[in-house]
């Protein structure tokens, strides 16, 4: 797949800015657009048991949100440093920014550090093939100057710093992500139950997703780098998935990061406990096999979460699916709109 292939048009004034609970109340007062093989239907997201069926499974990812965004102080004078995943003791991979509006790459060079809060950070390298990310080490743990000087990641369509709990789901238990794995956010105890009720049953899956989903720098898409994440399938999660699906039900991933989980968990018998790091890219010429659908939100052009709903449905589907979004004015990115797609 070429990259250009991966362009739509995207209106800026449909960039949601803030969360949709601090003018209509409930998370879940945000629209809901459904395709499937036959066509693309307008909902709301209190519609969503309408489109599921008893037996059917929903698989949440458990990470939490972290406040992973600091302010650096280093030779470029004072910017933006969010850190993305962590590997080791001290070892992160980080994305510097000039501000959150505004991404690199900056001037920094090999060796350079900068301070963060009492905390001295080194550059080791960056990235291969993904020239933004840099691993960096810290000389004391970051963690607690996260919990002390960090805010959430964002960027400059949310005009204000929201508060940790407006980026965190009903299913955060496990503190890990960089940002918010939002395609749960809807999901409120009131639909959750509602959803139960309607015989639909939840599992679980572990992934700590880094920085927003890659934008494709290759020409062609398949050759974009990825960097790991870790994640965990457990044998619990991975048994009702493969009994659902023997049963003859849909599974469907409450997000792009349980796609990458499950996929990451596959085997040609079925998906087994898996945990470890994930360097998985899901696109078309890398297919999904262990879901039957996707809820997510809208996400941006040529990045790879839109090529994995290309690997999910086809592109074709998946443009004309955006074209009815853009005209209907659905909301964009962690605060937007839901989409949820069904195979069969």
């Amino acid at each position: 797949m070429k990259r250009q292939e991966l362009v739509f048009e995207q209106p800026r004034e449909l960039f949601a800015s803030t969360p949709v609970e601090t003018e209509h109340g409930a998370r879940d007062a945000v629209r809901l657009l459904v395709t499937t093989p036959s066509g693309h239907r307008h909902a709301t997201f209190a519609d969503l048991p309408r489109f599921l069926s008893a037996g059917d499974l929903l698989v949440a990812n458990e990470s939490a949100t972290l406040a992973a965004s600091l302010e650096a102080h280093g030779p470029s004078g004072s910017y933006t440093l969010d850190l993305s995943t962590r590997y080791a003791d001290g070892l992160w991979l980080a994305e510097p920014r000039w501000d959150p509006a505004h991404p690199g790459p900056m001037p920094i060079e090999a060796g350079e550090e900068a301070r963060v809060g009492d905390a001295t950070v080194r550059y080791v390298a960056p990235y291969p093939g993904i020239p933004r990310l840099w691993f960096i080490t810290a000389d004391r743990p970051l963690e607690p100057i996260l919990q002390r000087a960090g805010v959430p990641i964002h960027y400059g369509y949310v005009q204000k710093v929201w508060p940790l709990d407006a980026y965190q789901s009903l299913f955060s238990r496990v503190p890990g992500s960089a940002e918010m794995p939002s395609a749960a956010r809807p999901i409120t105890p009131k639909i959750r139950e509602a959803l139960e009720v309607a015989g639909v049953r939840f599992t679980s899956v572990l992934l700590h997703s880094g920085v927003s989903s890659l934008e494709i720098e290759t020409d062609q898409v398949e050759e974009q780098a990825v960097y790991p994440e870790p994640f965990e399938v457990s044998s619990a999660t991975a048994d009702l998935v493969n009994r659902t699906r023997d049963g003859g039900h849909r599974v469907i991933a409450i997000g792009t990061t349980v796609v990458r989980a499950l996929e990451s968990a596959w085997t040609p018998d079925g998906v087994r406990p898996r945990r470890g790091f994930t360097r998985l890219f899901v696109h078309p010429g890398n297919p999904v096999r262990s879901v039957d659908g996707l809820l997510t939100g809208f996400h941006d052009p040529v990045t790879s979460h839109l090529a994995m709903l290309a690997a999910l449905i086809g592109l074709p589907r998946v443009m004309e699916a955006y074209r009815a979004a853009i005209a209907s004015g659905y909301r964009w990115h962690e605060f937007g709109d839901s989409h949820l797609i069904l195979r069969k």
